[in-house]
């Protein structure tokens, strides 16, 4: 009986040690979540793409419009983008500093004219774990056609 007993302890503190180092293990730093974000946008995993943000995270369009506020103001406006099957971005430069990230973005798409790139600042904020804020700076959009690249059903 003396044994079992101990064997169950041991089992529980075995666990209870794992379950601690897990939940050490588990928090990321400000960049690494800006980039499970990114590769969930890539990945057009809706559902990944809004675990990186707060339950009351704000999109704003720079300096101050806001653009959604909330998981599922967040949904409608990222559907039409995550259905889109040439929708990708590209990091082209990140800064890190503290809880803030800035990320120079180049973002593959298709637009109503066809398919071209557009560049972007987004400015993440994150506190507690999660994104609460991204402030969006969008460039102008260049087509295929425009810089001399073939349409994308050429490629």
């Amino acid at each position: 009986m003396k044994t079992a007993f101990n064997s169950i302890v041991f089992i529980f503190m075995v666990m209870s040690m794992t379950t601690a180092s897990f939940s050490a293990t588990t928090s990321i730093s400000p960049e690494e979540l800006v980039q499970l974000q990114l590769d969930a946008y890539n990945a057009h995993d809706m559902d990944a793409f809004l675990a990186t943000y707060s339950d009351t995270a704000q999109i704003i369009e720079f300096p101050s419009t806001v653009q959604a506020v909330g998981k599922e103001q967040m949904r409608q406006r990222y559907a039409t983008r995550f259905n889109d099957p040439t929708r990708h971005c590209t990091i082209v430069n990140r800064i890190v500093m503290g809880n803030t990230i800035v990320d120079h973005e180049r973002i593959r798409a298709t637009f109503p004219e066809g398919v071209g790139v557009l560049e972007a600042i987004a400015i993440y904020e994150v506190v507690d774990g999660k994104i609460v804020k991204a402030t969006l700076k969008v460039g102008e959009k260049k087509l295929d056609t425009d810089v001399g690249l073939p349409r994308h059903s050429e490629k």
